[in-house]
Parts: structure tokens; sequence; C-alpha cells
């Protein structure tokens, strides 16, 4: 499998906290994998440092052969290296379809071409659809943005992600303050996204992580304990004291 995203002994500090401690990942193309951890273990932090929006005290990240560790948040989106919701806020006054459109556009730096009707671009146009089809959002094409409920929410930030045609997703805690049933949909979306896309998740929800990561990495202080697949994680016991019981005995609460 070949690497799209590799980091080097990444490392970042906060006076004296070390909050990433020379984390190595290696995630291959059409890979999905999964970090998990318990709370302030430095996972916000590590997707920051892929995405560009915090620069790294020390060590590298890698895209797909290049080294980006120097790269700020918007030219690494440039090559599809992109954080879910990182492109632009929901303009609530806009269609649904014209978000996405929107996004399209402003990954072809076009979006602020306002003289001409957003839809007018056919090309733009066809990779919204095609992102709002992907994420279940066709039956709204024409609803305002301000009146979809949560978890379309979450479904037309997604598209507008898609929409910028990215080639590696970063996604951080998709499914938060979902109930289960639009956590349930989010996980069926994401398995049809599975392969089509290369993806990071951050997730607190172990059950969507064990359904959808091909690999797991667990971080604790800032340190990767253990990568392994969903099998691996759930019979390792260092894991499952650290984390998985953790959950566990919450779960039981």
């Amino acid at each position: 499998m070949a690497s799209v995203l590799r980091t080097d002994a990444l490392t970042k500090r906060y006076g004296a906290l070390l909050v990433t401690d020379a984390v190595s990942l290696d995630i291959g193309e059409g890979e999905l994998h999964a970090i998990i951890g318990p709370n302030g273990a430095g996972k916000t932090t590590l997707i920051n440092q892929l995405s560009g929006e915090l620069a790294a005290d020390s060590g590298s990240v890698w895209f797909k052969g290049r080294d980006v560790s120097a790269l700020p948040i918007h030219e690494r989106a440039r090559l599809g290296l992109l954080r879910s919701y990182q492109i632009t806020s929901i303009f609530e006054d806009f269609s649904v379809l014209e978000n996405a459109t929107f996004s399209a556009l402003a990954s072809r730096q076009h979006a602020f071409k306002f003289w001409a009707p957003m839809l007018a671009s056919k090309e733009s146009r066809r990779v919204a659809e095609e992102s709002l089809e992907a994420t279940g959002l066709t039956h709204r094409l024409h609803a305002a943005a301000g009146d979809l409920g949560y978890g379309e929410r979450r479904q037309l930030e997604l598209a507008m992600s898609l929409s910028a045609q990215p080639q590696f997703l970063l996604l951080d805690e998709p499914m938060a303050g979902m109930s289960v049933q639009e956590s349930t949909a989010v996980v069926a979306l994401l398995q049809r996204l599975k392969r089509r896309y290369t993806i990071l998740l951050v997730e607190h929800d172990m059950d969507a992580v064990f359904a959808l990561a091909d690999r797991i990495s667990v971080l604790v202080y800032g340190k990767i304990l253990f990568t392994g697949t969903p099998d691996e994680i759930r019979n390792h016991p260092e894991v499952r004291a650290v984390y998985l019981g953790e959950e566990e005995a919450e779960a039981a609460a």
C-alpha cells in the first residue's frame, strides 16, 4: 500500500507541557485510519499539525512524497490535504446546493467572482451535486442551509469538503453531538466514502471507530501507544487498561 500521509517524530510543546511526543504515522492510500485516546491525549493538536493550522516544534509531515511541514493550511488544502469543515463556514441564507457549489468554486480560486451567478459554473455545480448525492442530501438541494437540522448541517459540511475534491480527509469528531440515529447515518456515509478517499478519523464513538477503521492508533499523553487493526486494539492488554477500560467504565456508569 503506497504511503499518502507520513509523519516523522512530530512534536509540539506548550512550555513544559509536551502535547505531541514524537508522533510517527504512515497512512496508506485508500486507508481509513482512526486516532483514539483519552481526553487531553493530544488528538486535536495532532490534527491541527497535520492540516497546517499549527506549526510543529520539530518533526515533519509528508504528503504524497512531498515534505509539507512548512506549508500553511491553505496550501496543504490546495494539494488535497483537507481538514473537514476548514474551507468555509456554512452560509445559512444560501441553499444547500449553493453552499456546496461555493466550496467547489473556492477550491479553484474563483469563489469571489460574484458578478456571475454562482450556479452558472457547470463543472462546479456538477461536482457539488455529486458531493451532495454522496452525503445523502440530494433531497435537500434547494433548502436554505439555515433550515437544516444538526445532523444535516454536518452532512453539508462534509459535502462542502468533498466539493473541494480532496485527496485526503482529516475528520475531527464528525459525530460529536449527534443522536444515535444521526451517528448511524454518518457511519453509513463514511462506509460509502471508504476507498474513494484516504481518511484520518479522530472520534470518541468507539462503535463507529471499530466499524470503520482499517487501522487504529492509540494516542496517550501525546505519544502513540500502539497501532493495529481493530481486533488487535481490542485484544491489546495495555490499550484495554489505558483507554478501552476507561470507555467501558464510563458506559457502565
